[in-house]
């Protein structure tokens, strides 16, 4: 008598499984189509090549042990296949999507510095994802952790001595990120980190150093590095805060850079000179300054400012005063641009949480894990960063055109304007 029950198809999700199972079983089969996909295409450049009896010489060869990786949505159990090769070439089948050995997605990767810096030890690294994906990620051990740190300081080691020869940058955003971290043998540390524009309008990593303070000699050790591993030039403008470590570096070794000061690190040192009661009615004085459509305009609301808060509080109508042709530079600049090189924000947002790190995250680490954090945390804020507006108009800067208020100047007009000078 012929058996009519069927074989249960292992790629039909049974309805009584709960939510995150079902999702963890999705993953499953998602990520066994993708690897077979990479397998056929495997197969396929080796389709011509034949054994001397005449078959193919690479074919699949069964699955190695099957291994769980802990991702997003728990442990996914994964089997990779393999691949023979008969005529002993040494082809074998790697996979990009699940890579020899591994055991962790690189979203959970990516999680464990912004843990480690929010305040979670090392210790506590499993206690706090198996709060987020279950009792499964247990396995994620301390030493498991100690050794991702490790791994993350030859990246950043094998990343800071990167050869720049072929880099061009457009913009930098500079800042000195004082995370709370202690590190051996002192009280605290300085991230110097520096974002650049490329000429196509995407931003990049380009420095990460440290030091005790945002001193000058910091600065030009990190800059001077910079020049020896090829990058001859510096950029057209240069963005930071009012700190003079950097300026007089960057006077020292890429003299031709125009400077702009932050303009919300520059509204914080008004506020400090200022009552609390005026700091509503200052901002929006300082937003005219920023915002205003021409260079002319601007000007007149900078000494509409200081000439409000001159008689009784000079110390912040100073600090407008004083910078006043460093705080206007982008105007000299697409309009397009404005919002990105005003400030340092891609340094200050991909910052924000460190900035914040609780007490227990004031923890004693070593200098290079504390440089190998900072890397993978803005490698990692790196992969949303958007092109900046209006990238077109960088090639017109690259040609060197001249921008007023925000809009080129015309050849011509140009022309007359530097033998007028």
């Amino acid at each position: 008598m012929k058996n009519d029950t069927k074989k249960p198809d292992s790629n039909v999700i049974p309805l009584n499984f709960g939510l995150e199972e079902m999702i963890r079983q999705g993953a499953r089969q998602i990520i066994s189509q993708a690897l077979e996909a990479e397998l056929a295409e495997l197969l396929g450049q080796f389709s011509n090549v034949l054994t001397l009896d005449g078959k193919p010489a690479v074919v699949r060869n069964g699955y190695l042990p099957e291994r769980s990786i802990l991702t997003a949505v728990g442990p996914v159990p994964v089997k990779v296949p393999r691949v023979r090769d008969r005529n002993k070439l040494g082809v074998r089948f790697n996979s990009n999507l699940v890579p020899s050995y591994i055991r962790k997605s690189t979203r959970m990767t990516a999680a464990i510095p912004w843990l480690y810096l929010k305040g979670i030890s090392t210790g506590d690294m499993s206690e706090a994802l198996c709060a987020l994906l279950g009792d499964e990620a247990k396995g994620l051990s301390a030493n498991v952790v100690a050794r991702l740190k490790e791994v993350w300081v030859t990246e950043y080691q094998t990343w800071n001595a990167r050869d720049l020869s072929a880099c061009q940058y457009i913009y930098w955003w500079a800042d000195g990120i004082h995370t709370g971290v202690r590190a051996e043998g002192s009280n605290g540390q300085c991230l110097l980190v520096i974002i650049g524009v490329l000429p196509d309008g995407t931003k990049e990593r380009i420095a990460i150093g440290e030091g005790f303070a945002e001193t000058k000699e910091a600065w030009t050790d990190l800059l001077l590095d910079l020049k020896k591993r090829g990058l001859a030039s510096g950029p057209l403008l240069a963005t930071g805060d009012g700190a003079l470590g950097f300026w007089a570096a960057m006077q020292e070794v890429y003299p031709e850079t125009i400077s702009q000061r932050c303009w919300v690190h520059k509204t914080k040192n008004v506020f400090n000179a200022l009552p609390k009661s005026l700091h509503a009615k200052a901002k929006e004085d300082l937003r005219a300054i920023w915002m205003a459509p021409h260079l002319k305009t601007a000007q007149q609301a900078l000494n509409h400012f200081v000439q409000c808060y001159q008689s009784k509080y000079p110390k912040a109508a100073d600090k407008i005063a004083k910078d006043q042709d460093l705080l206007l530079a982008f105007y000299h600049f697409p309009a397009e641009h404005w919002q990105h090189i005003r400030t340092t924000n891609p340094i200050e947002s991909t910052f924000a949480t460190v900035r914040h790190r609780t007490t227990r995250a004031r923890n004693c680490v070593s200098r290079n894990t504390f440089l190998g954090l900072a890397f993978k945390l803005i490698e990692e804020a790196e992969k949303s960063w958007r092109t900046i507006r209006g990238a077109d108009k960088i090639e017109l800067l690259l040609k060197g055109a001249k921008f007023k208020d925000g809009e080129p100047i015309p050849e011509t007009t140009a022309e007359q304007q530097k033998h007028a000078a």
